[in-house]
């Protein structure tokens, strides 16, 4: 397969991970912070993809696209360490409101008031012993690779 079908098919590969996060969400899984953050590098290799099968460039675009797929799965593996609780998330989507003592009733009320609801650091769905953010570390390597060879090809 050429560089620029290679493009393509991560681009869909990316777009695909985008319209299962949705169908997640509209069935009821609603995203933490770290969900959306990883949708994001994944707009971008479908956008990269669009622009390929546009002008027909391949080489630097895929590397681009690389580089967006890597992005994806570092964030990926971020969110996976801290549901393990490997590593803290940002304590804003974590569970944790800062140092009680300190705060004023006011500011504690503020904090609670406007603290998210989906937390980062607990698993939504599993399948086969990984999480949502599991799967799309691994899907996104995949991606990377073929993005990779892509412009190799190109």
């Amino acid at each position: 397969m050429d560089g620029q079908r290679l493009s393509l098919l991560a681009g869909a590969g990316s777009a695909a991970l985008l319209i299962a996060a949705l169908g997640f969400q509209a069935a009821g899984y609603a995203p933490c912070e770290l969900c959306i953050l990883q949708r994001w590098p994944h707009v971008a290799a479908v956008v990269i993809a669009a622009l390929i099968w546009w002008t027909g460039r391949v080489r630097g675009l895929a590397v681009l696209g690389m580089v967006a797929a890597g992005v994806a799965m570092g964030l990926a593996i971020y969110h996976t360490g801290v549901e393990l609780s490997l590593w803290q998330g940002p304590t804003h989507c974590s569970g944790t409101i800062g140092n009680l003592a300190t705060m004023s009733a006011e500011e504690l009320m503020t904090r609670l008031q406007s603290a998210p609801v989906v937390r980062c650091d607990e698993v939504a769905w599993r399948f086969l012993g990984l999480s949502m953010a599991a799967w799309n570390a691994v899907f996104s390597a995949v991606l990377a690779v073929v993005w990779g060879v892509a412009a190799k090809r190109a």
